[in-house]
């Protein structure tokens, strides 16, 4: 029997992200949309110490990890007790793009610069890098991912941003050009901020050569060069980042050095890549969800107040159009939640998810996108305008239909899985 019931700290938590997504978020949410790049202080402020002791806590368990080879802490009854870390996050960020998604974005966390250290990065690398970000008495901190290039975005074997080993001082050199960076600035204006870079070592070896390499604030030839005005998630700062021989320290790679494995030839670099969208793809699919709820939430309540209710215990063949749209929308956004709560337990349960996390954000991205622009239409003309906040919220889906891997991508990744083709099978 699947038992959905949540520990008493996880209900605590999402609680607590209610109110802050009721209270905090939702009253700023057409402010920010109207004063793009302006960062929500009272949000920040607000969830800084939540997400420090997010970050302490998961630190703790890969302590308790390593020194016990993987073997969580036993219960009472002797059984394995079952961790519920990325469970409990999804809870967490559904609750809070449900509040306003923009705003989201600009918690202060590692976010996705810290995924992916998470995903490939040894123990002292973890405690090195993400303690910064574990530290409530510390002023807040930002970390953010560069993957995207101007010739390089679905296809990231185009990648032409090089990592070179400099012998003489045992330091990475980084030159090359980032787009679209999630976070960019605020990682870099802060001094204990940090962007994992992806990048190659070895053009000639494509997708074997790439590696991720971590690149601290202040680091000298590394600089912002363009901040992005979207057209939904506005608060959110999206920037083009430069790195001009931009000089890491040699320990600063996440993972191996080496191209390729000694033994196996396996492309090290690419299933760090992917091990960490893996690992953030469920997220990205608990904000789709959370975005998707407030809209049909919204005109739920806005069709109650015209006097019209949805008659869940009549037969199809008697529903309203109306009617027929809501219940198809409310089967959507469940469908697309319980995919997404199987790819985090499977993170949780430490099974390998790559085609449930590819499942579940395909899934969320669409559903989220559809429902969101169906509930402009119903809802005509005061939907459409600035009054209420669906429009807001339509313009706000359509990311997680791109970032992370559009959803085209996706599709493919879930084929190629479930058929067992290669990716020079199956484009």
């Amino acid at each position: 029997m699947i038992d959905f019931s949540l520990p008493e700290r996880v209900k605590q938590q999402a609680q607590m992200t209610e109110m802050v997504a009721l209270q905090v978020m939702r009253p700023k949410a057409r402010y920010y949309d109207e004063h793009e790049h302006e960062r929500p202080v009272e949000y920040v402020q607000f969830m800084w110490p939540v997400m420090a002791d997010q970050q302490k806590r998961y630190l703790e368990r890969e302590r308790r990890k390593a020194q016990s080879a993987g073997e969580e802490k036993p219960s009472d009854d002797g059984q394995k007790e079952p961790s519920t870390y990325v469970i409990g996050l999804l809870h967490m960020v559904e609750r809070l793009a449900w509040g306003d998604v923009a705003q989201y974005l600009c918690t202060p966390s590692g976010m996705l610069g810290g995924t992916a250290i998470e995903a490939v990065g040894t123990l002292e690398q973890k405690e090195r890098f993400l303690s910064r970000f574990a530290d409530a008495k510390s002023p807040p901190a930002w970390g953010a991912m560069a993957m995207t290039e101007p010739g390089a975005g679905s296809d990231t074997s185009a990648i032409s941003t090089t990592a070179t080993l400099d012998e003489s001082t045992h330091e990475w050199v980084l030159n090359g050009e980032k787009i679209f960076c999630t976070n960019g600035k605020l990682a870099l204006d802060e001094s204990n901020g940090l962007v994992v870079v992806w990048a190659t070592v070895d053009r000639s070896a494509g997708r074997a050569g790439m590696k991720s390499f971590v690149v601290e604030a202040g680091t000298p030839g590394v600089r912002v060069t363009k901040q992005e005005h979207k057209h939904g998630i506005r608060a959110s700062d999206t920037v083009s980042i430069v790195f001009d021989n931009a000089r890491i320290p040699y320990d600063n790679i996440l993972g191996s050095p080496e191209v390729r494995e000694k033994d196996s030839g396996s492309v090290k670099g690419f299933k760090g890549a992917m091990k960490t969208f893996d690992a953030s793809r469920p997220v990205v699919a608990a904000t789709a969800v959370g975005v998707a709820r407030a809209a049909l939430e919204i005109t739920k309540e806005k069709l109650a107040e015209a006097g019209i209710t949805i008659r869940y215990d009549a037969p199809p063949h008697e529903l309203t159009a109306i009617e027929r749209d809501v219940i198809e929308m409310e089967a959507e956004l469940k469908a697309s939640w319980l995919l997404t709560l199987r790819a985090g337990s499977m993170l949780d349960q430490g099974e390998s998810n790559a085609l449930e996390s590819s499942m579940c954000k395909a899934k969320a991205g669409q559903a989220s996108t559809h429902i969101c622009q169906k509930c402009v239409e119903i809802l005509g003309p005061l939907g459409y305008s600035r009054e209420w906040l669906v429009e807001k919220l339509m313009r706000d889906s359509k990311i997680a239909d791109l970032y992370e891997g559009t959803h085209e991508i996706n599709q493919l990744i879930v084929a190629r899985r479930i058929l067992d083709y290669s990716s020079s099978e199956l484009r």
